[in-house]
């Protein structure tokens, strides 16, 4: 620990050393300068917890009864000490504090390209990406003095290159490439249309709930919300934004991110319309994206019940100490009593990554996360009744992800799953994704208003809201929230509709997965009977 010889005599601070897990590569870039030393930036520092959560939150059991959010800071923020011991060492570097937070385990500090590279031992360069935008980036690790690595989790922020996608396709029938390739619509679906097809809890909207949406990029327009909850026969939901670490509501156009904002917004409001929606704009880093889930997660004010997340990339793009800090979120979450609900990618097994391998989607590989893999739905001639689901590929860029976990080890909550082998090795067991599905195909997509003009779009990011929709439903009903289902629903897969044709192999060499009896990585459990699910999770243990 620092120490000091007297009481009110500044604490002093050893040598600096790597901080585990910090390390990464240089960006896929071309390095053109230094970054300017005089550009002033904000980095996130991201403390240890107080004491641990495992004895409260595991995987084998759900939580009986969730912590408020006060109970939760004292029990399990960070500690004071540790809090003194990182402010001062901003100070000590000339950095301004510009945020602490007990309950985010979070101090964040302001201070000049300048004096952040010297307080943490980096050289921060700009690279010129492959579309002409630059990023400021790093390689290596990040240092911290020796006396203060066992209280730092993380420090994000120091590097902005882009963290994650969003997991939408516009339905485009005339793209051969295959963003559902070129063939007719067989079916397109508005969210109350789903909620029938699906079995959902026709009693409740969702009223008393918050749904919480996180988005890197893009933005709404009210005139959208309302003229599309109008023409499907609702009441608009009430939508309002929370800005984090300089994020902005920013539409543009339809084939940008606003694509995936207004799909989020329509299919969780089209699901509960009497919920509130919360949606938390962060820059497209890992910063921003663990400013936004942290800072949803312990929104005092809006206090979410679930959170959608329709974001991702492949588990090897992070960095292990990212890893680690939004694993921790959500097993917070699961403390708390919120749902996250998580996109398992667009891609099959490849999941964008194109080195022979399989991967898997991370936030949805997160074992304190409920992944949602993506189908194909066909109708009977009326519209009425569920004619097939199978699983969603249509090409090798037009597929639900899933897979087995190269992080997280299988839960327990999987230990009757027959989780297979991961293809790559046919030897690791992992942390098997997805654990449900409903449709994602975008020739069975969901009908959206964006920026004026109304779409069919799909991708696993719709199954997140639709599922965060069913939550915030099941929340109303219980009048507790069901917050980490996942012992309960592997306990109980009746509640979900095998899906057991198809598959998600896209890599080269034929690495993927089929859809079986039971449990697999293309699918999950299946497809959710609402109304089944809703009997399960009401039933308080």
């Amino acid at each position: 620990m620092p120490t000091s010889s007297r009481k009110n005599t500044p604490p002093t601070f050893g040598p600096l050393v790597p901080l585990p897990g910090s390390e990464r590569p240089a960006p896929a870039a071309t390095k053109s300068s230094l970054a300017n030393s005089n550009e002033s930036i904000n980095v996130t520092i991201r403390l240890r917890r107080r004491q641990s959560i495992n004895t409260l939150v595991n995987q084998s059991a759900a939580v009986a009864q969730p912590l408020n959010r006060s109970d939760y800071a004292r029990q399990y923020g960070a500690s004071p000490a540790d809090m003194r011991l990182v402010v001062a060492y901003a100070a000590a570097n000339g950095l301004t504090v510009v945020l602490k937070s007990t309950a985010r385990r979070t101090v964040l500090v302001r201070g000049t390209v300048a004096q952040l590279s010297k307080a943490f031992g980096v050289t921060l360069n700009i690279y010129r990406l492959a579309d002409g935008s630059t990023v400021r980036g790093r390689k290596g690790p990040v240092m911290v003095p020796d006396n203060l690595v066992a209280s730092i989790e993380g420090v994000f922020g120091l590097d902005n290159r882009p963290q994650a996608r969003a997991h939408f396709q516009i339905y485009n029938p005339g793209d051969a490439q295959g963003i559902a390739n070129p063939r007719a619509v067989a079916a397109s679906f508005t969210p109350p249309q789903l909620a029938k097809l699906y079995n959902y809890p026709t009693d409740r909207t969702g009223k008393g709930q918050t749904i919480a949406i996180i988005e890197l990029g893009g933005g709404f327009r009210q005139a959208d919300i309302t003229a599309y909850f109008k023409s499907i026969g609702l009441k608009a939901p009430s939508v309002k934004a929370v800005l984090v670490d300089g994020g902005k509501n920013a539409p543009s156009n339809a084939n940008g991110a606003d694509g995936e904002v207004m799909l989020d917004i329509e299919v969780a409001g089209g699901i509960a319309p009497g919920a509130n929606i919360v949606v938390y704009f962060a820059p497209n880093t890992d910063q921003g994206f663990l400013d936004a889930i942290t800072t949803a997660l312990h929104d005092a004010r809006n206090k979410p019940s679930v959170i959608s997340i329709s974001w991702g990339s492949a588990e090897k793009s992070w960095t292990p100490q990212a890893l680690n800090s939004f694993n921790q979120a959500f097993q917070s979450a699961a403390a708390l009593g919120v749902t996250i609900c998580a996109a398992a990618g667009d891609t099959g097994s490849d999941d964008s990554v194109g080195d022979k391998l399989a991967h898997v989607d991370f936030p949805a590989s997160s074992p304190f996360v409920l992944a949602c893999g993506g189908t194909k739905l066909l109708t009977t001639t009326n519209g009425t009744a569920i004619s097939t689901e199978t699983v969603w590929h249509e090409s090798n860029t037009s597929a639900t992800g899933g897979g087995i976990s190269d992080v997280f080890d299988k839960p327990d909550y999987q230990a009757k799953a027959s989780v297979p082998p991961s293809v790559n090795d046919g030897k690791r067991v992992g942390r098997g994704v997805p654990d449900v599905a409903a449709v994602a195909d975008p020739a069975t997509g969901y009908v959206v208003r964006v920026d004026g003009q109304n779409l069919v779009i799909g991708g696993t990011s719709a199954v997140a809201p639709l599922m965060a929709g069913l939550v915030a439903l099941i929340n109303e009903q219980r009048s507790q929230p069901v917050g980490f289902i996942h012992p309960k629903i592997y306990a109980t897969p009746t509640v979900f509709r095998d899906v057991t044709q198809g598959d998600n192999i896209t890599v080269t060499n034929s690495k993927g997965y089929s859809a079986t009896t039971g449990w697999d990585a293309c699918t999950g459990l299946g497809v959710a009977d609402g109304q089944k699910l809703a009997s399960l999770l009401t039933t308080v243990a």
